[in-house]
């Protein structure tokens, strides 16, 4: 069995950048909460590349800024010179092509890998993060609740009522003390939310939280991260190939893949021009009402 890349609670550094970058990873493969913590003010910055359909809501207090974002894995520029900014509380989805640099984003966000330009956190930002695969071995003899106790362990937090946390993502106790190798889609993807939101974060990261799960389950997971955002009062960023949810539940979209990035309110992102620059065709989708 391999923990690297668990969904994991971590602090990330008050400055993500080329000079700050190191590899001291924790066990489950990110940074650890005992060597970093945000301690540095967020500063203003001049954000510049990418292209802002709209300033966004700016009363909003702002946790997290992103100045000039670059990523380079050998000759290859995955995400260059990307500006944005996320406002406490909000809901930012992630849209784009295969191979536009969404994962790697929040790879970069959570200071997993080297880059160029700035991220920069919010004071006291705490991160569960959600990865879209789990190098997990399926029919491990273990049980939703033994890996969420294993979580516990490794942080050395033994405060945590774990029965609460299940019950907060409709996980019964009868499911969370069952081979996880038992689980359905739907009911894996709640049981890693529920991983991740140990350490009561104050940010969530999701890479396609609804991948892999039927039509049902997408409908219950999109419901339930809306429900834990609405009760935690969380941050959410996700990624998402789903432009009906993204349509539906986002109050900003940061759309990679097109000759430029683009950022701002699902109805100026999910444009026909917009969508045809970043997708290469003619995209086409239905706006649900919830």
């Amino acid at each position: 069995m391999s923990w690297t890349g668990v969904a994991a609670a971590v602090h990330p550094p008050p400055n993500v950048g080329p000079d700050s970058f190191d590899r001291r990873m924790n066990p489950v493969g990110f940074r650890s909460d005992a060597v970093l913590n945000v301690g540095d003010s967020l500063a203003a910055v001049q954000l510049q590349g990418t292209k802002r359909l709209s300033d966004g809501v700016p009363e909003a207090t702002s946790i997290l800024e992103v100045d000039g974002l670059s990523v380079r894995f050998g000759q290859s520029d995955v995400l260059k010179n990307l500006a944005f900014t996320v406002a406490e509380r909000s809901v930012v989805a992630i849209i784009g092509p295969n191979g536009a640099g969404k994962t790697v984003l929040l790879r970069a966000l959570l200071g997993s890998i080297p880059l160029r330009g700035s991220v920069r956190w919010a004071p006291g930002t705490r991160i569960g993060y959600v990865p879209q695969k789990l190098d997990l071995e399926r029919d491990v003899p273990m049980t939703g609740r033994d890996l969420l106790r294993a979580r516990l362990a490794l942080a050395g937090d033994s405060d945590v009522k774990l029965d609460e946390t299940f019950a907060l993502v409709g996980i019964p106790s009868a499911t969370a003390d069952r081979l996880i190798g038992t689980y359905s889609g739907g009911q894996f993807q709640r049981l890693l939310i529920a991983f991740a939101l140990l350490g009561t974060p104050t940010v969530l990261m999701l890479d396609e939280p609804s991948a892999g799960v039927d039509e049902r389950g997408q409908e219950q997971v999109t419901a339930l991260i809306n429900r834990v955002r609405a009760e935690r009062r969380l941050t959410v960023l996700y990624i998402s190939h789903d432009l009906s949810v993204v349509s539906s539940y986002s109050d900003m979209v940061l759309c990679l893949g097109g000759r430029q990035p683009y950022y701002g309110r699902p109805e100026e992102i999910l444009t026909p021009e917009v969508l045809q620059d970043a997708f290469g065709m003619a995209v086409r989708f239905h706006v649900h009402d919830h």
